[in-house]
């Protein structure tokens, strides 16, 4: 896993970025967590057994989604959580995890499917997803995964900041839908799952 032999990579640094969805804040670090694309959790639940760091930042209070990215951590709060209480756990969680050398993720977990088919057309489209579109996203902070291709409809699941965020519906058809019908004639349209 990505996450080994940390403490001979020197000290870990942990900055925080603030992402188009006010909700969400971004810390990235010196560190590669995930060898490729992102994991969301939205619950406690969800991240035991999958992800030791994911489950510590769901003990801080107001957190209600984690996303860990290749090099980054995407924390969402609820409407009344605490930016200050968020924010100081979360950063110190994330060093003294990555510090102590845990692991990120479980193996098995970095290692799960894509979901959807292996027709022509959704190769072609994961490809654009791949190396296009996730990449931008991710500098915001988040992360869009291919669901499903059916009778011309593209479902993505949006994670991260781009889930709830104000401009994700324009992400979503005016970027995402635009270059995907232009490259895949038999997209008509881009929706969010």
């Amino acid at each position: 896993m990505s996450t080994q032999n940390q403490s001979t990579q020197g000290d870990v640094y942990v900055s925080l970025e603030f992402t188009p969805n006010p909700n969400t804040l971004k810390y990235s670090v010196n560190r590669e967590l995930l060898s490729k694309g992102a994991i969301s959790f939205l619950t406690k639940t969800d991240a035991q057994s999958r992800s030791p760091l994911a489950e510590k930042l769901f003990d801080v209070p107001g957190i209600c989604g984690v996303m860990i990215g290749k090099n980054f951590v995407t924390v969402t709060k609820t409407e009344d959580g605490d930016w200050d209480v968020v924010h100081k756990k979360t950063s110190s969680t994330i060093h003294d995890h990555l510090t102590e050398s845990l692991p990120v993720v479980n193996a098995s977990v970095e290692s799960e499917e894509h979901k959807g088919g292996d027709s022509e057309i959704e190769n072609k489209i994961r490809q654009i997803l791949d190396q296009e579109i996730r990449p931008a996203v991710a500098m915001d902070g988040g992360d869009i995964t291919f669901e499903k291709f059916e009778d011309g409809i593209v479902y993505l699941f949006l994670q991260g900041a781009c889930s709830g965020c104000p401009s994700s519906t324009a992400t979503l058809k005016m970027g995402i839908e635009t270059r995907l019908r232009e490259a895949i004639p038999e997209v008509t349209e881009v929706v969010s799952v």
